[in-house]
């Protein structure tokens, strides 16, 4: 069993470095949404295949749980403990896994898990790493508590290669304005490349990289995402964090015009990549 004797240093450690880190999209219901539109098969289809009846699986960041029950199916009987920092997201999380007698739910800090040394089999993180402030800890944190020999799986999307079509120039003032924000929040918006070098430096050696894509191109999908985007920036946090950068609301309203311009082309496309790890314990 891995030694713990450091933790209390971690945790002094994460309160510096982690004071700044806050998550800018925050839990509008626009958020929500369009969390809830991912899936195990559509946003962690890399880890799919290592899941088997009876494994112990923590989902960390798990968000309104619409990945969390796909994995809990995968891997039932075997318990599954999801977390999310957000009372929010835990309450949207407990309305859609409250029918599955696999999952336990709580609200917790993936860079000081309160869980035991070697717990699970599974540990897994989809789209958290760049979001806090400190990713090495939070893997260290998710290594501890994976049993030897268990996996850490984790998968973060790259912001600097988000690429669309047409060029719809509010949409490059968008990307540059959230790539901002995110990082003077603690954050590290192009987390997806630097996932495997965080693995090294929180002690993991075997580590198996892979990638791949959402794209949003067919007129419903287009429309969604769009849709989705444009109430981000005009009705929950992420705009008034523009607007703490020095965006004013017509700013705020112009890129969202731009997202349903962009939608409504009908030759158009937007691709979020994604890294993945799967590293093992």
């Amino acid at each position: 069993m891995r030694s713990t004797i450091a933790s209390g240093h971690r945790w002094r450690e994460r309160q510096l470095n982690d004071a700044a880190a806050r998550y800018i999209h925050g839990h509008h219901e626009s958020v929500l949404r369009s969390h809830g539109w991912r899936t195990a098969e559509n946003s962690a289809a890399y880890l799919l295949p290592h899941l088997v009846s009876g494994m112990s699986l923590l989902d960390v960041g798990c968000g309104p749980g619409t990945i969390t029950a796909g994995l809990a199916a995968r891997v039932a009987p075997g318990p599954v403990t999801a977390l999310d920092s957000s009372a929010d997201a835990a309450h949207r999380a407990r309305q859609e896994i409250s029918a599955r007698g696999n999952v336990t739910l709580a609200v917790a800090d993936v860079h000081a898990l309160a869980l035991p040394d070697d717990t699970f089999d599974v540990t897994h993180a989809h789209q958290v790493l760049q979001h806090v402030g400190d990713p090495v800890t939070a893997l260290t944190e998710m290594r501890r508590v994976t049993r030897p020999g268990g996996l850490v799986a984790a998968r973060d999307s790259d912001y600097s290669a988000f690429d669309w079509y047409p060029r719809v120039p509010e949409l490059d003032e968008w990307l540059a304005r959230y790539r901002r924000a995110a990082r003077a929040a603690g954050g590290e918006p192009d987390a997806g490349p630097r996932l495997a070098g965080w693995a090294r430096a929180a002690g993991f050696t075997e580590i198996v990289t892979s990638a791949a894509q959402w794209r949003f191109s067919s007129e419903d999908d287009r429309s969604w995402w769009a849709e989705t985007q444009a109430e981000r920036v005009t009705r929950a946090a992420l705009g008034r964090t523009f607007l703490a950068d020095g965006a004013d609301e017509g700013d705020l309203h112009r890129m969202a015009d731009g997202w349903l311009r962009w939608a409504a082309h009908p030759d158009a496309w937007f691709t979020v990549p994604h890294h993945e790890i799967l590293c093992r314990v």
